[in-house]
């Protein structure tokens, strides 16, 4: 597996179907592991918080999530293979998992979400065993009865797969600090997944997914929530890339 280095971390240089394959070898091998998948908002991100560079540098594997990040690693000329988006990488796990009959937990999002969520993809992918779901109160992160109760659920579901929906860098942080304790062999951070799954917030049409404009829909969808993020935060990547281009 190639791993290279990108701005201020690194990426493993795979395609949806490598992704796929190694992310099965990590289930087979049962230790516990994560993935993370960074799009610009998780680069800006890591250049000011301590914790989320650990989360990342402890990472079983980094999947480029964003067309911007394929367009800077071609000016960088070290151009990443594919976009392998967690939103994309979800159904594919989901495949994979009604194929071998690898059970998924799902974790995150409003109350019942994830459970509409499951209802779906149980429909939509035949066989598929999910082992549970639940969808945390808010602020739950710094409740220790509350991750206790979690931990004690998932491990009794004795899932394969966990899926954590919780929005970043919370998702990633929880999965990095808890990993030891939950008996998974593999957790996704998957951002608004959940959501999309469940149907109650539609996805990006495909060719803005495909021309690196997906932000663009979302910021139409919910332009007070979003507008900060996009053209005041994420704009911070022009400086983060001269800052690293050497």
């Amino acid at each position: 597996m190639e791993r290279i280095k990108f701005l201020n971390t690194e990426i493993d240089n795979l395609t949806m179907t490598e992704s796929v394959e190694y992310i099965d070898k990590l289930i087979q091998r049962g230790r516990p592991s994560y993935v993370v998948t960074p799009n610009v908002d998780h680069i800006v991100k890591l250049e000011k918080d301590e914790e989320f560079r650990k989360v990342y540098q402890n990472a079983d594997l980094i999947l480029a999530d964003g067309m911007p990040l394929i367009w800077i690693s071609k000016l960088l000329k070290n151009p990443i293979k594919e976009k392998v988006s967690g939103s994309d990488l979800f159904p594919e796990i989901c495949k994979l998992s009604a194929r071998k009959g690898y059970g998924i937990f799902l974790l995150g999002a409003a109350e019942g979400v994830a459970k509409k969520a499951a209802e779906n993809l149980s429909n939509k992918y035949n066989g598929l065993k999910i082992s549970g779901t639940y969808s945390p109160s808010y602020g739950f992160e710094n409740d220790e009865k509350e991750i206790s109760k979690i931990i004690t659920m998932i491990n009794k579901a004795k899932p394969d797969i966990l899926a954590v929906g919780l929005g970043a860098p919370k998702q990633e942080k929880f999965i990095y600090k808890y990993k030891d304790k939950l008996n998974v062999p593999i957790s996704l951070a998957i951002g608004a997944s959940i959501d999309f799954e469940a149907g109650n917030v539609k996805r990006a049409p495909r060719w803005m997914q495909k021309s690196g404009l997906e932000w663009f829909y979302r910021f139409l969808k919910e332009p007070k929530r979003m507008f900060k993020r996009y053209f005041i935060d994420d704009l911070k990547i022009v400086k983060i890339y001269f800052k690293y281009r050497k």
